[in-house]
């Protein structure tokens, strides 16, 4: 564990968002490497970090085969900063924006064939051939068609002249929360089998999902012809995402969310007066503690998850937050905690994501020292 006390003499503006870039390159490599020795390509995904450029490249240094995300900004930003590729989006295309996706992406995850008919028209007018992997929904409900129609989808899509559709993939334990397992990859891998014998196609890419694909892997439990992962929790924040737990070889010290007491009081544990729903329209539950000292942070709801971050130091409680302020119980905290301290918190992933995205954190590289 950081002892972050000792980290303040390298104060800058609050809040931040601390990014580690070596330690992100471990876990990287430590993840590719497992994966590598199975089979299995990894697409590093940049989304939680908004594609921070230093993210990527620690992704890249530690042996990502591709780089993946959500946005088209994202993946403008990675060109821009002179990474490589190749990129792959992964939202569905939006028609609106077939042409930006041509431009900016070499593959993309696709269910519909009016997309996929549009993709084929925007890379004919660019003269160059787009990478389609058609989407398989195996049971967690989100993107893909269901594996009975994948055949009419795969056929139809393959006779259009300005893609190539390179594999089928499938998604998990997003939406629905339905994990990996022998049975539903059986299912995804029979499909692609279908698709190949009913239409001649090799299908070379078979993309069996994200982080949570890695248990099954590891348990030596994952088809053979599985061959690419999309990876971003996992490297990031070096997490097992069916339950959260450390993944093997892998630290979770990653990034720190770091805020600033703006007010240190001692206060009671339970609000006085009538009550009623709070700026969220929520009903908040109040442990009576009995007096306690309480600080406020610079950080919000706008900012961050409230229940999605842990604090690095010991007898801290995270009570609760408003748009701009974190409230925490520190009364057990070693530290008396006064105005102008910082406090750092480990964030998990919707955390990490809110903080990338919010324009209010300050986003800073600390590099190895």
């Amino acid at each position: 564990m950081i002892d972050y006390k000792d980290q303040q003499t390298k104060r800058c503006k609050t809040p931040r968002l601390e990014i580690y870039p070596d330690r992100i390159r471990q876990n990287a490599e430590a993840i590719v490497s497992q994966c590598h020795n199975e089979g299995v390509r990894v697409a590093c995904v940049t989304k939680v970090t908004s594609a921070h450029p230093a993210v990527a490249r620690a992704m890249t240094e530690g042996g990502a085969d591709l780089l993946a995300d959500s946005r088209l900004e994202n993946l403008w930003k990675l060109r821009q900063a002179g990474l490589r590729g190749p990129f792959l989006l992964l939202r569905l295309p939006a028609l609106s924006q077939i042409d930006e996706v041509v431009d900016v992406a070499d593959y993309s995850l696709n269910s519909s064939l009016v997309t996929i008919k549009a993709l084929s028209e925007a890379a004919l007018k660019r003269n160059l051939r787009h990478k389609v992997i058609v989407m398989i929904d195996v049971g967690d409900l989100r993107e893909g068609v269901w594996p009975d129609k994948a055949i009419e989808l795969v056929n139809s899509a393959a006779s259009l002249k300005g893609v190539e559709i390179v594999g089928l993939g499938c998604n998990l334990a997003c939406y629905g929360g339905v994990i990996p397992s022998e049975i539903n990859m059986k299912l995804f891998v029979d499909t692609v089998k279908a698709c190949r014998k009913a239409t001649g196609l090799k299908l070379p890419i078979l993309c069996g999902g994200n982080s949570s694909g890695l248990p099954l892997m590891a348990a030596g439990k994952l088809p053979t012809e599985v061959n690419l992962y999309r990876i971003g929790e996992a490297i990031i924040l070096g997490r097992n995402v069916i339950d959260r737990s450390p993944w093997q070889g892998t630290r979770q010290d990653t990034v720190l969310a770091v805020g600033e007491v703006i007010e240190a009081e001692t206060k009671p544990s339970m609000p006085i007066g009538e009550r009623g729903q709070d700026a969220f329209g929520e009903t908040q539950e109040f442990v009576d503690r009995g007096l306690r000292k309480r600080v406020i942070l610079n950080l919000g709801r706008q900012d961050i998850v409230v229940d999605g971050i842990t604090p690095v130091e010991d007898g801290i409680i995270v009570l609760g937050g408003s748009s701009d302020h974190l409230l925490l119980d520190v009364q057990d905290c070693r530290r008396d905690l006064k105005v102008g301290d910082e406090v750092a918190f480990y964030p998990g992933y919707g955390a990490l994501l809110a903080l990338s995205t919010s324009e209010y954190v300050q986003k800073v590289v600390i590099e190895a020292e």
